[in-house]
């Protein structure tokens, strides 16, 4: 019989709608993977790795030239003096050492801030770890805001003595938000006050669309001190399917990580952290243009959905779309994911799954997720098919 802690899990949307759009042909706008291969220089990496032998089992806290590497990213980007050797763990992905902070930082009963929508993963997180999600909306934007937002009173409701964790998304998936500054101090305070954990999840990082400014968490005054930042190397150098993730800050916090990351995989493959050491110290230019070529896939994709007469919401990193489906006769969203992936053959994500289960149908019916980390020749191809048909 499933433990309790799983007993509720199911088959993810993302599963049921690649496996559709693969059974139908269907153009998979849905799940946030790449159709297409990162640098030439990164994957030759991996190859020279393993055929130079680099195949047996790497240390736990992950190869020293990737622990060093991720150091030196920090520094270069954000300013930040991180000791590769007690400030830096390996993961399989950004996913498990999100999974190993929660088993780190959380006690049955303890509760767990949530900003919704959220990555799936996080709630899923929370209940495992016994622990217990407080939600704080995000408001699309509106009159009185150009991007989504947070209500600070009831951030700071959510709050209480039992709160252990609290989990930052920048930017956010599935929004494309940007938390500022001025907002993460706001959190920092409340986190200050009631002695939490600020897990931050960073995976976009290099995804960052003007006018908005990527503010790493962990360098705003007094958040450091209690601040454990997650990425990988699967964003933004395209190659997820290679689960190179990382946690790094405060080594106290770090080190309760690794005593859970020693007990689900133990290590990540070893010729991979080769190639995403080599990854992690491409040159500016690389990410210059990266940054450039996912604006023009954003607006590429968000002048098809306009012309399909879905608006779209402020995206302001991230590769992601949330378009509004209110306009299109569909009770819900999962209605029109489905009738979309069935009827135009284009495959996207319902938002409720990234809601909680209270939130899901008052805040979250009528949007609807597409993924614009395609190629050129596959986001023309969906757009034709969004197309509107002549009457």
């Amino acid at each position: 019989m499933a433990s309790q802690r799983v007993s509720n899990f199911g088959t993810t949307i993302f599963t049921e709608m690649s496996r559709l759009a693969q059974s139908i042909g269907a153009v998979n706008l849905g799940q946030g993977f790449p159709d297409f291969d990162g640098p030439d220089v990164v994957r030759d990496a991996a190859i020279d790795a393993i055929r130079g032998g680099v195949n047996q089992y790497a240390i736990t806290t992950g190869a020293l030239a990737l622990r060093q590497a991720i150091a030196a990213h920090a520094l270069r980007f954000y300013g930040q003096v991180i000791d590769p050797m007690t400030q830096v763990t390996v993961t399989s992905g950004a996913t498990e050492a999100i999974f190993d902070a929660m088993m780190a930082f959380v006690d049955p009963g303890d509760e767990v801030v949530l900003f919704e929508p959220f990555y799936d993963s996080y709630q899923a997180c929370v209940q495992m770890a016994g622990g217990v999600a407080k939600y704080v909306r995000l408001r699309p934007p509106d009159a009185a805001h150009l991007t989504w937002w947070f209500d600070e009173a009831e951030l700071a409701a959510a709050f209480s003595s039992k709160t252990s964790v609290v989990m930052v998304n920048t930017p956010n998936n599935p929004t494309g938000k940007v938390f500022t500054s001025d907002e993460l101090k706001v959190i920092g305070a409340l986190a200050k006050k009631h002695d939490a954990v600020i897990v931050s999840d960073e995976v976009y990082e290099h995804l960052v669309f003007e006018p908005a400014k990527f503010v790493r968490p962990a360098t705003v005054s007094e958040l450091g001190e209690r601040t454990l930042t997650i990425s990988s190397g699967g964003k933004s150098f395209s190659f997820t399917g290679w689960k190179v993730g990382w946690a790094l800050g405060p080594a106290a916090l770090v080190s309760a990580v690794q005593k859970a990351h020693q007990w689900v995989t133990f290590a990540v493959a070893a010729p991979l952290q080769a190639a995403m050491a080599k990854a992690l110290t491409l040159p500016d230019s690389y990410f210059a243009q990266f940054q450039r070529d996912y604006v023009a896939k954003r607006d590429f994709l968000a002048k098809a959905l306009s012309v399909a007469k879905l608006p779209v919401l402020r995206c302001d990193g991230a590769y992601f779309l949330i378009a509004d489906v209110s306009g299109t006769g569909h009770t819900d969203d999962l209605s029109y994911s489905r009738w979309l992936v069935n009827e135009k053959k284009v495959a996207s994500i319902p938002a409720s799954i990234f809601f909680s289960d209270a939130s899901r149908p008052v805040h979250a019916k009528h949007f609807v997720r597409f993924a614009f980390c395609k190629t050129e020749a596959t986001l023309q191809e969906a757009a034709r098919r969004l197309a509107p048909t002549a009457s």
